[in-house]
């Protein structure tokens, strides 16, 4: 137990010494632009934004950190081949690692087709549907599913808290309540 403690400190101040902290403090000293966090809306719109575009472009990693709270999540739900499914969570920066070149090798457009929300307070709940695109111009997506989406206000700001995600399988579809309403000459999201 002592030995432990002891090996704390000394990592605790070689992280002081090095100025090397974890990635989430440094996250949280991006600035966001105020135009990307001042509604429910408009971060919404930067979240999709910001990790859409086409092959070969870089996304700009820096914007996509800034919408994050510094203790933020992303979870990814994932089918199993053996049954059941699994959450896999992580740090805007272990997303950005892990799917940046994905989406920067293939091109990548998401967009929001049907939302749902609920507030209280300073916390928001989204219920985001959304469809993928290799190119935007393409007619079909290639994948849908829900974003789960937890926002924080802290009276000057939106922050994302966490996204929480699964895609549409094949054997199950998206129930209609999430989808948009068909024929109506809207764009499905409903605020």
């Amino acid at each position: 137990m002592k030995r432990h403690t002891i090996t704390c400190m000394i990592l605790a101040a070689l992280f002081v010494s090095t100025g090397s902290f974890p990635q989430e403090e440094k996250r949280g000293k991006i600035v966001a632009a105020a135009g990307d966090v001042q509604s429910v809306d408009a971060i919404l719109a930067s979240l999709y934004d910001v990790i859409s575009g086409p092959a070969g472009e870089a996304r700009d990693w820096g914007r996509f950190y800034s919408l994050f709270h510094p203790e933020a999540r992303l979870i990814m739900s994932r089918l199993l081949k053996s049954g059941g499914a699994r959450a896999d969570v992580m740090a805007p920066e272990d997303y950005a690692k892990k799917a940046g070149p994905y989406l920067e090798d293939r091109g990548f457009f998401e967009r929001e087709i049907h939302r749902c929300t609920e507030r209280f307070g300073s916390v928001s709940h989204i219920f985001s549907t959304y469809e993928c695109r290799y190119k935007a111009e393409d007619p079909k997506p290639f994948t849908r599913g829900i974003n789960s989406i937890q926002l924080f206000h802290d009276s000057k700001r939106w922050w994302v808290v966490t996204v929480f995600w699964d895609a549409e399988p094949k054997e199950k579809a998206i129930p209609e309540k999430y989808l948009p309403a068909v024929n109506h000459g809207q764009s499905g999201v409903k605020r």
